[in-house]
């Protein structure tokens, strides 16, 4: 299979200048109480895709192990030194479009902040299905297209891309946009039934930051997210939606990871797993698993 492009944060400060310096402490309001809106009450296994320095895994306390899955070795590394040692936590790097899990392992999973960097999110989400549980919930984030704040720019002539076409807008090397229909669209063409959505971030410009205080404006995003389900206007919106049809089978006892070159089951094995199939080694380095591919 020839695996799309990745946008690899490698060696990115990503946390510390986006997150901590960069004047984000509404975003980050705002979505962890679409967060604590959409996480069902309890669950054994979690998948955290994009998890990268852990800033959302505190807030799947009602899972009972947690796997944090990103490309990039050194923001698991990072988010290693931000949550210590647990064993609830799973580290490992790999490639989204080629998961090194077996069918039907987790009953949930989130992808927050990072469908926008796919190029083939069909894709992603195929392989998201593949290794869910029935029934699993699925809470994903994606950036809208169709924010208010695109459709003025478009109607003024300041912006050339038309925010209601369905088709997705990369605004920058392997940043996309997405349709909120058209995401739809993608779930139930993978199995997932949308069950709740949610839009976040009505407020994310510097003017309204400068001007009211972060208390508020986490309530007011509070308030509007419980129109997700009649337009979605805002720049984030957040889907809950549930794993169905009955083609991938629940994991065997004792299955969990397997070959992404292959698809063969691998035995646990630190400090290296070996497919007794293909041959392909996997390292395991200071906790982390590392199942990237080299081209």
């Amino acid at each position: 299979m020839q695996t799309p492009p990745i946008c690899n944060y490698e060696g990115s400060d990503y946390q510390d200048v986006f997150w901590e310096q960069g004047g984000r402490a509404y975003e980050d309001g705002a979505e962890a109480v679409a967060l604590q809106r959409l996480l069902p009450p309890r669950g054994k296994l979690l998948l955290e895709l994009g998890a990268g320095a852990g800033r959302n895994t505190p807030r799947y306390q009602n899972y009972e192990r947690i796997v944090l899955l990103d490309y990039s070795r050194t923001q698991l590394e990072r988010a290693q030194q931000i949550l210590g040692s647990d064993d609830r936590y799973i580290y490992v790097t790999a490639d989204i479009y080629r998961l090194p899990f077996v069918n039907g392992l987790f009953d949930g999973a989130t992808m927050i902040r990072t469908l926008h960097h796919m190029a083939e999110p069909r894709l992603a989400l195929e392989q998201v299905r593949r290794v869910l549980l029935k029934n699993a919930c699925f809470i994903l984030e994606f950036a809208n297209k169709r924010n208010l704040k695109s459709i003025l720019r478009y109607i003024l002539g300041r912006q050339y891309w038309n925010p209601f076409s369905p088709d997705p807008v990369e605004f920058a090397p392997l940043n996309f946009d997405f349709h909120p229909g058209t995401l739809r669209a993608w779930l139930r063409q993978t199995d997932f039934v949308v069950e709740r959505q949610l839009t976040v971030s009505h407020l994310r410009m510097g003017f309204f930051k400068r001007i009211l205080p972060l208390n508020f404006m986490i309530w007011f995003d509070s308030m509007a997210q419980l129109t997700g389900d009649l337009w979605q206007l805002s720049p984030s919106v957040f889907v809950r939606s549930h794993a169905s049809g009955n083609a991938i089978q629940p994991a065997a006892p004792g299955a969990f990871f397997r070959c992404p070159a292959c698809g063969a089951d691998l035995q646990d094995t630190p400090p290296q797993l070996v497919c007794t199939a293909c041959g392909q080694t996997y390292p395991v380095e200071n906790g982390i698993y590392d199942f990237r591919l080299q081209s």
